[in-house]
């Protein structure tokens, strides 16, 4: 039996790959390669929004491998988890994003892949090529009574036989212990997700008689139960069960810190969750925010405490509060504002001055 261990929110492990231990520390950018996909899981939290071809680094829409460099520079990225929708019904992006990123970060940028189709060895070899470490097959619940007649044994032979690391990554709901033989007998890993409920997902979920685990989590009862029995029935398994809770109360926040550390400005301050505060003021016009931004490097003790773009001057937040009863006749709103530290991120609060 492999050593159980476990972690932060839940979560609990014998065995996490190169790609895990790199998403617990925040360390991975994720590049969603597209969001159309053949499959149509009841689980799937994609947004409307996302279901279009269009590609994401993190939070940022990508027109050019600059926006994918910078968003890894920005948040000192180790390495790169791809996604989608089904990233490889655009292989040829696939590829292209796998040698952007070697190139331009070495062959130490670790890279995995989500996919929920077996690639057949042409494919595979491709992949191993272009450089790819660690893949993991999402073979979708329609298919798991079968999965011993279906493709996805033969791909996961191809691709531990062409060097990658391989695994499978798949909800932890019944059903699962079918796959984790697979995974077991065929010597991969295999990562359970707490299944959640999400906007997109969450009408179909409810239709499936599924149901919330408590009132303020998003996690479905009795999804850890299941990644529970197969850990202990299972011997000689290497499983990851992460927990709802633990990809936001980790993952996410480790992330948000190193890009908040990478790309705050000197007024810009981080929260323990990384996030960013700070103080906006929005002008008139550009006479306006030019006299305001002029008057609060006057008053700052030091460079790089405010920053003027057009009409809207942001500064600390404290900077704000002191000064806000001397520019309240010529200011035309003022707020305190918490955002995640993307380019446009999502703001988290916003309170009136």
């Amino acid at each position: 039996m492999e050593k159980l261990t476990q972690c932060e929110a839940g979560s609990f492990h014998t065995y996490l790959s190169d790609g895990c231990k790199l998403c617990q520390k925040g360390a991975k950018m994720v590049l969603f390669i597209t969001g159309l996909c053949p499959r149509d899981c009841f689980y799937c939290p994609v947004s409307e929004e996302r279901r279009k071809d269009i590609t994401y680094a993190n939070e940022r829409l990508v027109n050019s491998n600059k926006d994918v460099i910078q968003e890894a520079l920005h948040m000192n990225a180790l390495g790169t988890g791809i996604t989608g929708g089904e990233p490889l019904i655009r292989l040829e992006k696939v590829l292209h994003y796998i040698g952007l990123l070697k190139s331009e970060f070495g062959a130490e940028h670790h890279i995995h892949l989500y996919t929920s189709i077996a690639p057949d060895e042409e494919t595979l070899e491709l992949l191993a090529s272009a450089g790819l470490d660690e893949i993991r097959f999402h073979p979708p619940v329609e298919c798991w009574e079968d999965i011993e007649s279906s493709n996805y044994e033969k791909a996961i032979k191809a691709a531990q036989e062409n060097g990658i690391l391989t695994g499978i990554e798949i909800p932890s709901v019944d059903g699962a212990e079918k796959i984790a033989e697979l995974a077991r007998k065929s010597g991969c890993f295999i990562n359970l997700n707490e299944l959640e409920f999400s906007d997109e997902n969450a009408d179909k979920m409810n239709s499936m008689g599924y149901r919330l685990e408590t009132e303020i989590s998003n996690a479905v009862e009795g999804s850890m139960d299941v990644s529970k029995e197969i850990t202990k029935n299972m011997e000689n398994i290497r499983i990851h069960f992460c927990s709802s809770t633990y990809k936001d109360a980790v993952q996410l926040r480790e992330r948000l810190m190193r890009i908040a550390e990478n790309t705050a400005r000197n007024f810009d301050e981080i929260t323990e969750e990384g996030t960013v505060v700070y103080g906006q003021i929005v002008c008139e016009n550009a006479q306006v925010a030019d006299k305001i931004f002029s008057y609060i490097k006057e008053y700052a003790a030091e460079d790089g405490m405010t920053d003027l773009d057009g009409t809207r001057v942001e500064t600390a937040w404290w900077i704000l509060e002191d000064i806000a009863e001397n520019i309240r006749d010529i200011a035309k709103e003022m707020y305190i504002l918490e955002r995640y530290p993307f380019e446009d991120g999502l703001i988290v609060e916003k309170i009136t001055v």
